[in-house]
Order: C-alpha cells, then structure tokens, then sequence
C-alpha cells in the first residue's frame, strides 16, 4: 500500500485520428524500432575511443544522459554526461559465470563504469561527439573522489571510484548528478545486527571485485557531483547511502534546493532531500516518504529517539539509510526508480517498476502533490497517475522525461531473462512512449520506439531546443547463453557483438509530439 488516494483506471479509448500518427506494435525484432516520422543516429558506441589517453573509451552499458550547453547563447555545443551503470563480462571478457577471474580483468572491467563526460556539437541538424577535446573526461571505478564538505567514510576522506551508476539529475548552478544505484555488486556489503556486531556479505553478482579489491562498501551507494568546466567531483553523504535511481532537482520559491530520490529495490523507499543552500548540497535534512499517512520523516538523529537509540552519529544514519526509515515507519514501495516534476502544477512524478514478491508484475507511475506546491513541504497526498497491465499497453516502466510542453516520456525496464515469458509475453521488447499530458488523449501511453533483443532505453533527454532526443539502448543481448551466439547483434549486426550505445532521435514529428495537445 502506497498512498492515501488512487485515480481510477482509464474507462475511455485513445483517439488515434488525433493522435497524428500509428503508435508501434509490441516487436521481438532485434533491431531500434521507430514510429514514421522519427530516426535514430548513433552518437557513440561501447568501447569506442573519444579521448586523448588510452583510457578515454566509452564505457559499457551506457544509461542516464544530460546536457549542458557551454555557452548560453549557444545551444549546440555542449556536455553530454552518460552513466555507465554496469558490466557484462561474457561480452567484455569472455567470461562465463564460474569461470577463473584475474585482478588485471578486474581492473579492465573497473575502467568500463562510471560516466564519461563527452564534448558534443551539432553540425547541420546532427550532432557528434568532439574527438580528442580537452572537455572529454572518463570517471571510473578507479577514479580519486573526495567526499564533500570534507567528511570521512570509515576513516577516509576519498573514495575510489564511482560505480552502478544508474540515474542523476542537473543542479541550477550547472552541475551534473550521478547516482550510485547497486552498490553491493562490486565490494559486497556491511551487514549490522541489532547486538551492534557486524558481518559482511559477498558481491550479491559474479563479479568479485572485492576478491583484488578491499574497498570499503560504505564508499559507494551515494550521489555524485560531476562540475563539467572544472572537471572535479565529489560524492555527497548528505543525500544518504542507498540504491539512488535518480536525484531529480527543483527549486522552492525561495531558491532553496530540493532533491528527490528514489531507493531501486523492492519494499524500499521514496527520498527527498532539503537543503540549508540555494547553490550547493552539502548541508540539509534528508526525509522519508510514508506516503500512507502523507508525511515527510526526518531522518535526523537529533529529532528521533528511535534513531538516537539505534545509531552512534548521524553519519551513521545516513550510511544505513534503509534501517533508519524502516524505523521510522515509512512505506515500502515496488521499486522507486525514476523521478520527474511535473513543470505547472510541480507534481512529483515517479516510477514504481514493479514487485514480484507482492504480486506486481507491471508496475505504476504515482503522482506526489507537496501541499500547498511546496517542495519544501512536509505533507503531501499521492495517487496513481499511470497503471502498468494489458490495458495500458506498458509494463515496468523505469526511466521518464518531461518535454518542452510537458508531455511524459518513459522507457520499460522488463528484466532481459523475463521478456516474451508469463506475464509479458503480450509486451514485446522494451520500450519508449510517449504520454500526452493535455487534450483528449491525456493520460494514454503509446509506443513510440522498441529496443533490440534484450535490451532496454534507458537515460532518455532532450536537447534544450527540443530537436533531439538523447536516449541510451543499454544491454543489447543481455542473458545471451555463449560469446559466438549473442541473441542480439545491434547495432552493427553482421558477426559484429551486440555494443550499448547512445542514440539521437529526431524527425518532423517530434516537434509535433511535443507541441501536441
């Protein structure tokens, strides 16, 4: 149960003679499938080199993405930052699960996650990627980041890497978020027991980095600042330490700065973070959704007992998130991932991908109205906005974008070993739709693009003119059984392997879509 008001499902039909164009079919083809009217170029490619040392290679599984021009007076140039979430080592080392594992492999994977900053320009409508600029950065799993404000994490000031880089979000003063999401698959995880004793759990994946690689799990699971001009960044304990999806950013009337999260894993919880600041995110409160009773919790030692019992230091709750708004008593979700704010009314729009413990196979799109459209708020109401299921047309929806006119984008996240098997064999591929917030076909999802062969779109952003859609295809042949037969081969096909890549959409309906309505 997750709120205290929920809309009804959809008694109408779309009407597709005002549509203004032929939504897809669900499609098992492998290949990038669009509606007419659309057409997607390949900006960059798995492995492919952009900067001036050797280390400089698009990294893998390529996610969020978002753009900052350089210049305010110029809006085709700028920097494209893209997460690099995770790492497939059939494809990039040919390693079956079970398989012998070296440090040196470890250290090449540890190179092919974290983000790349990328120069980007736009020549004749189309853009590409600056070869060889000196505003080309990589940020990996081996990559020196300071801990903002100059606090330590279990005895350090820095931490290597950045890693499960999932979401993120832009900050006003031109900064952009990437958010640590599966923390635990790299160096494993701190366990507490409540006697106060400690254990730790292995690397919940075959990985094993933690096997060469003694890093403290504490190190990561948080949100990182990425400043493009000077290149520096730093991982922010303030927002708190768990599976962020996403750090969505908006501003209360006064300035202050809000931050919303979403904790990726079932029967976790919806995060927002306030700040003391108008221009940074060092110093603030973080809270906890109970989004039965419409609440914001502080999880703040100082104004909980409970949580002055359990933790030592207030470092100590923001590293064990999850324990303190369980005690709290805040509302297990179905997988909180995505954020959006809606731009008029300043809904909270957010994914819930689904739950297959509790029964949630599709999942939903809920809706979070701050009182008074406050962000700064600490009483809320919530309801369903989109429902996942057959009659929709859509199941888990994970990665959303709002256009120019406010119009919903989102892209599905059907797990790769689940898609075209019990209950989504009527789903297809992954997919992009396209949501109308207006006019008569408000509130209905239509298929717009469908993924390659075990692949998701994740990261989808516009351009600031609106002409483009940047859009990740992330794992392409994910849950491929052998090196010589990947189930997907895009984007190159022939004997080429399947490579994430980041694609731009554009087309004469685009401007249509997002002016529609």
């Amino acid at each position: 149960m997750h709120g205290i008001v929920r809309c009804s499902q959809l008694s109408k039909k779309p009407d597709f003679s005002a549509l203004g164009f032929q939504p897809l079919a669900p499609s098992y083809d492998d290949d990038l499938l669009l509606v007419k009217g659309l057409n997607w170029k390949l900006l960059i490619s798995y492995n492919q080199p952009f900067g001036k040392r050797p280390e400089q290679k698009f990294g893998y599984n390529n996610d969020y993405t978002a753009f900052i021009p350089m210049n305010r007076n110029n809006l085709k140039e700028g920097w494209l930052w893209v997460n690099h979430e995770s790492t497939d080592q059939l494809f990039t080392l040919k390693r079956q699960k079970g398989d012998p594992l070296n440090k040196t492999q470890v250290r090449s994977e540890m190179h092919r996650v974290g983000g790349s900053l990328l120069h980007i320009v736009q020549k004749d409508g189309s853009w590409s990627v600056v070869q060889n600029s000196q505003h080309n950065t990589r940020y990996s799993a081996l990559t020196k980041i300071p801990f903002a404000g100059g606090v330590q994490v279990k005895g350090s000031k820095v931490a290597t890497g950045t890693l499960a880089n999932c979401a993120g979000g832009i900050n006003p003063w031109g900064t952009f978020l990437t958010c640590e999401e599966n923390y635990q698959d790299y160096f494993g995880e701190t366990i507490h027991h409540k006697d106060g004793s400690t254990g730790w759990a292995p690397s919940a994946n075959y990985l094993q980095w933690e096997k060469f690689f003694k890093h403290p799990p504490e190190h990561y699971g948080w949100v990182v600042e990425v400043d493009p001009r000077t290149k520096k960044a730093q991982k922010h304990t303030s927002l708190g330490r768990f599976s962020h999806e996403s750090a969505t950013v908006t501003t209360a009337d006064d300035g202050t700065v809000v931050v919303y999260s979403g904790d990726d894993k079932a029967d976790e919880y919806i995060y927002k973070f306030i700040s003391d600041s108008k221009n940074h995110l060092e110093k603030g409160t973080l809270y906890v959704a109970n989004t039965i009773k419409g609440h914001w919790l502080p999880l703040d030692r100082e104004k909980s007992p409970q949580l002055k019992k359990r933790f030592k230091t207030q470092m100590d709750v923001l590293i064990r998130c999850r324990e303190a708004a369980a005690i709290l008593g805040a509302t297990p979700q179905n997988r909180p991932e995505d954020i959006e704010i809606l731009p008029d009314s300043q809904d909270v729009l957010i994914c819930l991908t689904n739950n297959k413990s509790k029964g949630d196979f599709t999942g939903e799109i809920l809706k979070i109205r701050e009182k008074n459209a406050d962000p700064k708020s600490l009483e809320f109401t919530s309801e369903t906005l989109l429902t996942g299921g057959e009659n929709s047309g859509f199941a888990c929806p994970d990665n959303m974008v709002l256009d120019a006119a406010g119009n919903l984008w989102f892209t599905t996240d059907i797990a790769g070993g689940s898609i075209g098997k019990a209950p989504y064999e009527t789903f297809g591929n992954n997919a992009l739709f396209y949501v109308p917030m207006k006019g008569i076909n408000a509130g209905f999802a239509f298929r717009v693009a469908s993924a390659p062969v075990g692949a998701e779109f994740t990261g989808p952003s516009f351009s600031p003119d609106g002409s483009t859609l940047f859009l990740s295809v992330q794992h392409p042949g994910e849950k491929s059984k052998s090196f010589e037969e990947p189930r997907s081969r895009w984007p190159f096909f022939k004997k080429e392997l399947p490579k994430p890549s980041v694609v731009t959409i554009q087309g004469p309906l685009l401007k249509q879509l997002i002016s529609f309505g």
